[in-house]
């Protein structure tokens, strides 16, 4: 009940590959690795500093502003 030898592993991904084929197997790994590059260029957007936010405009006080909502009608069924 040791560690399996390299015949061991050898049958297994011979299995694997018998049940799923190599067309699967390949578009999986090219799922995984595009994955763990989205993580890799998320994570280093993360650690970049952002750069300041423009100071937002002044507000008045004292001015208000009258309008009126109108309900949108859709004529698509």
């Amino acid at each position: 009940m040791g560690s399996f030898s390299i015949w061991h592993w050898l049958i297994v991904l011979l299995v694997v590959v018998l049940i799923f084929g190599t067309k699967k197997l390949r578009n999986i790994g090219q799922d995984l690795g595009g994955a763990v590059k989205g993580f890799k260029e998320g994570m280093k957007s993360a650690e970049e500093p952002h750069p300041p936010a423009a100071e937002p405009p002044p507000q008045v006080s004292g001015r208000t502003i009258e309008g009126e909502v109108r309900e949108e009608r859709s004529t698509k069924v």
